[in-house]
């Protein structure tokens, strides 16, 4: 399966990291409409600033206590 591979192949030894499985394993969701959508949420015209939005998605990530 898949997501047997992507546990392999992390860059820390025993981390897993579930942005990558879910990229990995439902791909015609979570492949490249996913990423075109962050990249319109967190680069696109807003009143905000990309270090804003980028800064309001790592703390969001700190609250879920998720690794940015």
């Amino acid at each position: 399966m898949r997501l047997s591979k992507v546990d392999r192949d992390t860059l820390a030894p025993g981390a897993t990291l579930d942005v990558v499985k879910a990229l990995a394993y439902r791909p015609e969701l979570f492949g490249r409409p996913y990423s075109e959508m962050l990249q319109i949420l967190l680069r696109g015209d807003s009143a905000w600033s990309v270090g804003e939005r980028e800064l309001f998605a790592g703390y969001t990530a700190y609250l879920n206590k998720c690794p940015f």
